[in-house]
């Protein structure tokens, strides 16, 4: 079984979450700019079904990328506009089209590089 690197593991998450119909996807590579986290991986969705779905096919694929959810101490609810999936040394970042304008992440880690996929 080949190693793979984090980021090869962070595009191909994005890949999965093009395939569940996730849009407007970004990759993006902050390991310089800060120490608890290399990738972020954002995508939009248009419902929390879709949204569910879409963390199910993650949590599926977990153990044959060689990642694992870091439980926190945060007990929020599912949310309609954001949910985060905490991989370590990877964030995924499923959000609503609303959620996305607003917080605009990408702005936000606009010194981060942005991976093609």
């Amino acid at each position: 079984m080949e190693n793979k690197t984090t980021q090869e593991k962070a595009l191909e998450l994005a890949r999965l979450i093009q395939d569940g119909k996730g849009e407007d996807l970004a990759v993006i590579d902050i390991s310089e700019l800060n120490s608890w986290t290399d990738y972020f991986v954002i995508a939009t969705v248009s419902s929390s079904v879709q949204s569910q779905g879409i963390q199910k096919q993650i949590k599926d694929a977990l153990k044959g990328l060689d990642l694992e959810v870091h439980k926190t101490n945060n007990k929020q609810k599912e949310s309609e506009d954001w949910n985060l999936i905490d991989l370590g040394n990877i964030v995924v970042h499923l959000m609503s089209k609303e959620a996305r304008e607003f917080y605009d992440l990408e702005k936000l880690w606009h010194a981060g590089k942005r991976l093609e996929f």
